[in-house]
């Protein structure tokens, strides 16, 4: 079995398009090395911010092979799950594993609201069949469907279960993980604009949304919370908040897409049926980017 450490930021990255849908390599690997020079833990492909519902088997198994090449053993590419089915998901494993991901994040079912039962058994399935790590992402709010202690007491039989993506935006399941489990489940933050709090009550981690756009300072949050030094650090996420509000909206993958293009990472392609934000909510959101560039804090030495 891989061994990864479940720690620090851990970018969900977003998918690059061409003007003709194709996926545009090429600024996907300037974002990707932008990522790795700021320091990032891990890469995360497919998730929800990739726009993995819309993406082809074959796309991301390129996005995989060319995000090994780049990471080249530096930090691990862990590709996301999300299937309709056991069945597909099993082979989704297999075919992450066969392409170099050191590891996967996992949802539940798609589009079936599962029951407890049917959810642990589609997790187990799939940590059978794969010696890949798995971090089960928990996302109550947006996806309806809870993975409560009792169901992780469950699935930690399984060694190669090891992390929580938590995003059931209550920060206090930190404390009840940890009371529980103590350092069996690692623990990253899946919701920007809860990232400190969560680290300060002991989280290992981050799998970050604006640090797409901007790297630097949310590595510099991290590694500032990690040594202590809360003080800095709160500066650095407050200014940050503003743009941090943007990942928890329907439209995250545009406002994202936005943000990197304004930090020179990115570009606004999305596919369809998204369409690039417009009008009133386009000139909101580029107001809080365009601040937020203008006044991007200077980074400690850490």
């Amino acid at each position: 079995m891989t061994n990864i450490s479940w720690k620090g930021v851990m970018p969900a990255v977003t998918t690059k398009f061409t003007q003709d849908d194709k996926l545009d390599l090429e600024m996907f690997s300037v974002n990707i090395n932008a990522q790795l020079e700021a320091g990032v833990h891990g890469i995360i492909l497919g998730g929800t911010l990739g726009e993995a519902s819309t993406l082809e088997d074959e796309e991301k198994k390129v996005l995989v092979q060319h995000t090994v090449e780049l990471a080249d053993g530096k930090v691990p590419v862990i590709m996301n799950i999300a299937e309709q089915s056991t069945r597909q998901a099993v082979k989704a494993a297999a075919l992450a594993q066969k392409q170099g991901a050191s590891g996967l994040m996992m949802l539940p079912p798609m589009r079936y609201k599962s029951t407890d039962r049917e959810t642990v058994e589609y997790f187990k399935a799939v940590a059978e069949s794969t010696s890949l790590p798995i971090m089960i992402y928990n996302n109550p709010v947006d996806y309806k469907i809870e993975v409560t202690l009792d169901m992780f007491e469950e699935l930690l039989k399984y060694d190669n279960i090891q992390a929580v993506k938590e995003s059931t935006r209550d920060i206090t399941n930190i404390i009840r993980i940890q009371n529980r489990f103590g350092d069996r489940l690692a623990i990253l933050c899946g919701v920007d604009t809860l990232a400190m709090e969560s680290m300060v009550m002991g989280a290992d981690g981050w799998v970050a949304g604006l640090v797409c756009a901007f790297p630097r300072e949310t590595v510099a949050i991290y590694e500032l919370v990690k040594a202590g030094r809360i003080e800095e650090a709160s500066k650095i996420y407050s200014w940050f908040m503003p743009l941090l509000e943007l990942d928890i909206s329907p439209q995250l993958v545009q406002n994202i897409k936005l943000a990197e293009v304004a930090t020179g990472i990115g570009t606004e392609q999305v596919r369809l049926p998204r369409l690039p934000l417009h009008g009133e909510e386009r000139q909101r959101v580029l107001a809080i980017i365009e601040e937020g560039v203008k006044t991007r804090p200077e980074i400690p030495n850490f």
